[in-house]
């Protein structure tokens, strides 16, 4: 399941969304569902616990919400509800955006984790952060650890 979160995409100017579902796509992966959201704590939450329910969806990755503005509250409704934390993805984005645009990487609150046996992971909204995430860490990974987590 592919979420957007954004006060002002919609489907049809979701480059972001757009890109993860076609990088997913061309990886063979069977994207379930995909929604474009406002950045709000409870319909972010209401979502991932409405996707976990889904047997389709093994993963649940989301863009947008990760800075540290007013509105950006992407983080906290998704570490409110991950079980286990995948602490190292965090890092390394945060390492691999440092090289790419510096001393800014700090204000992204990239996050994954497990939850409900399902992966969850949040990226940041920009087109240029998501396929940074997507290939240099999502893509590489997401098979291997939907293998693990049900096992």
């Amino acid at each position: 399941m592919v979420i957007t979160c954004s006060d002002t995409r919609t489907a049809q100017t979701d480059t972001s969304g757009a890109a993860i579902i076609d990088l997913l796509k061309a990886r063979g992966h069977h994207v379930a569902a995909y929604h474009v959201i406002k950045d709000e704590p409870s319909v972010i939450t209401s979502l991932i616990r409405q996707g976990v329910k889904d047997p389709a969806v093994q993963a649940i990755v989301i863009n947008g919400g990760t800075g540290i503005s007013r509105r950006d509250s992407t983080f906290e409704a998704v570490d409110a509800l991950l079980e286990k934390r995948l602490e190292g993805f965090g890092e390394i984005f945060r390492y691999l955006s440092f090289k790419d645009i510096g001393s800014a990487a700090i204000m992204s609150r990239a996050t994954a984790g497990l939850y409900q046996n399902r992966i969850v992971i949040s990226i940041p909204g920009s087109e240029k952060a998501v396929r940074l995430a997507m290939d240099q860490l999502i893509l590489n990974e997401l098979g291997h650890m939907v293998r693990e987590m049900t096992k």
